[in-house]
Protein backbone atom coordinates (compact mmCIF):
# COMPACT_ATOMS: atom_id res chain seq x y z
CA UNK A 1 0.00 0.00 0.00
CA UNK A 2 2.98 2.03 0.79
CA UNK A 3 4.11 1.81 -2.52
CA UNK A 4 0.95 2.84 -4.48
CA UNK A 5 0.37 5.55 -2.19
CA UNK A 6 4.02 6.91 -3.09
CA UNK A 7 3.40 6.65 -6.81
CA UNK A 8 0.13 8.23 -6.57
CA UNK A 9 1.46 11.23 -4.88
CA UNK A 10 4.36 11.22 -7.04
CA UNK A 11 1.96 11.61 -10.15
CA UNK A 12 -0.51 13.77 -8.45
CA UNK A 13 2.24 16.34 -7.79
CA UNK A 14 4.16 15.84 -11.17
CA UNK A 15 0.52 16.78 -12.65
CA UNK A 16 0.54 20.25 -10.14
CA UNK A 17 3.95 20.75 -11.20
CA UNK A 18 3.55 20.72 -14.66
CA UNK A 19 0.54 22.74 -15.19
CA UNK A 20 1.51 25.24 -12.72
CA UNK A 21 4.91 25.83 -13.79
CA UNK A 22 3.03 25.62 -17.83
CA UNK A 23 0.79 29.17 -16.49
CA UNK A 24 4.39 30.66 -16.41
CA UNK A 25 6.63 29.05 -18.58
CA UNK A 26 4.22 28.14 -21.32
CA UNK A 27 5.66 25.32 -23.01
CA UNK A 28 1.70 22.91 -23.39
CA UNK A 29 -0.30 24.87 -25.73
CA UNK A 30 -3.76 25.34 -23.78
CA UNK A 31 -6.91 25.85 -25.90
CA UNK A 32 -8.97 28.83 -24.94
CA UNK A 33 -12.22 28.38 -23.78
CA UNK A 34 -15.38 30.19 -26.47
CA UNK A 35 -15.76 33.99 -26.35
CA UNK A 36 -17.79 35.08 -23.59
CA UNK A 37 -18.84 31.78 -21.99
CA UNK A 38 -18.88 31.39 -18.22
CA UNK A 39 -15.61 29.65 -18.08
CA UNK A 40 -13.79 32.21 -20.44
CA UNK A 41 -15.06 35.44 -17.98
CA UNK A 42 -14.52 33.25 -15.47
CA UNK A 43 -11.00 32.53 -15.51
CA UNK A 44 -10.13 35.99 -17.43
CA UNK A 45 -11.23 37.77 -14.19
CA UNK A 46 -8.89 35.26 -12.57
CA UNK A 47 -6.34 36.41 -14.79
CA UNK A 48 -7.00 39.84 -14.65
CA UNK A 49 -6.81 40.42 -11.05
CA UNK A 50 -3.89 38.54 -10.49
CA UNK A 51 -5.39 35.09 -8.16
CA UNK A 52 -4.92 33.37 -11.06
CA UNK A 53 -1.81 33.11 -10.06
CA UNK A 54 -1.88 32.96 -6.55
CA UNK A 55 -3.54 29.55 -7.24
CA UNK A 56 -0.63 28.24 -9.62
CA UNK A 57 1.85 29.48 -7.17
CA UNK A 58 -0.35 26.90 -5.14
CA UNK A 59 -0.32 24.52 -7.06
CA UNK A 60 3.05 24.56 -7.20
CA UNK A 61 3.64 24.67 -3.64
CA UNK A 62 1.25 21.78 -3.42
CA UNK A 63 2.42 19.94 -6.20
CA UNK A 64 5.88 19.97 -4.41
CA UNK A 65 4.39 19.13 -0.66
CA UNK A 66 2.25 15.94 -1.59
CA UNK A 67 5.55 14.51 -3.23
CA UNK A 68 7.44 14.69 -0.09
CA UNK A 69 6.02 11.77 2.28
CA UNK A 70 6.56 13.74 5.40
CA UNK A 71 4.92 16.76 4.15
CA UNK A 72 2.39 14.94 2.41
CA UNK A 73 -1.24 15.64 4.71
CA UNK A 74 -0.21 19.31 4.29
CA UNK A 75 0.24 19.12 0.32
CA UNK A 76 -3.16 17.19 0.49
CA UNK A 77 -4.54 20.16 2.49
CA UNK A 78 -2.80 22.41 0.05
CA UNK A 79 -4.60 20.91 -2.70
CA UNK A 80 -7.91 20.31 -1.40
CA UNK A 81 -9.46 23.80 -2.46
CA UNK A 82 -8.01 24.04 -5.53
CA UNK A 83 -9.24 20.55 -7.00
CA UNK A 84 -12.38 21.33 -5.54
CA UNK A 85 -12.53 24.49 -7.56
CA UNK A 86 -11.64 22.86 -10.55
CA UNK A 87 -14.54 20.37 -10.28
CA UNK A 88 -16.57 23.50 -9.53
CA UNK A 89 -15.57 25.15 -12.52
CA UNK A 90 -15.93 22.12 -14.89
CA UNK A 91 -19.30 21.42 -13.31
CA UNK A 92 -21.07 24.80 -12.87
CA UNK A 93 -19.09 26.94 -15.22
CA UNK A 94 -18.62 24.44 -18.09
CA UNK A 95 -21.68 22.26 -17.76
CA UNK A 96 -19.97 18.83 -17.08
CA UNK A 97 -18.02 19.39 -20.05
CA UNK A 98 -14.58 18.31 -19.55
CA UNK A 99 -15.03 16.22 -16.52
CA UNK A 100 -14.30 13.20 -18.48
CA UNK A 101 -10.90 14.60 -19.40
CA UNK A 102 -8.16 12.09 -18.16
CA UNK A 103 -6.74 15.00 -16.15
CA UNK A 104 -9.15 15.67 -14.53
CA UNK A 105 -10.03 11.91 -13.37
CA UNK A 106 -6.56 11.85 -12.19
CA UNK A 107 -6.98 14.88 -9.95
CA UNK A 108 -9.84 13.48 -8.80
CA UNK A 109 -8.87 9.94 -8.15
CA UNK A 110 -5.63 10.08 -6.84
CA UNK A 111 -6.77 12.58 -3.69
CA UNK A 112 -9.32 10.60 -2.73
CA UNK A 113 -7.07 7.48 -2.53
CA UNK A 114 -4.16 9.47 -0.51
CA UNK A 115 -7.05 11.11 1.67
CA UNK A 116 -7.68 7.12 2.54
CA UNK A 117 -4.36 6.05 3.12
CA UNK A 118 -3.86 8.57 5.34
CA UNK A 119 -7.26 9.10 7.01
CA UNK A 120 -6.34 8.29 10.78
CA UNK A 121 -4.09 11.62 9.98
CA UNK A 122 -6.99 14.12 9.27
CA UNK A 123 -9.58 12.19 11.41
CA UNK A 124 -6.55 13.64 14.33
CA UNK A 125 -7.54 16.87 12.33
CA UNK A 126 -10.84 16.12 13.68
CA UNK A 127 -9.96 15.71 17.78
Amino acid sequence: MKLASNIAAGLLGLVFIVFGLNFFLKFIPIPPSPQGSPPAVFIGAMYLSGYLTFVKILEILGGILIAIPKTRTIGLLVLGPVIVNILAVKVFLAKGAGLADPVIILITVLPLFLLWTRRAKFISLLD
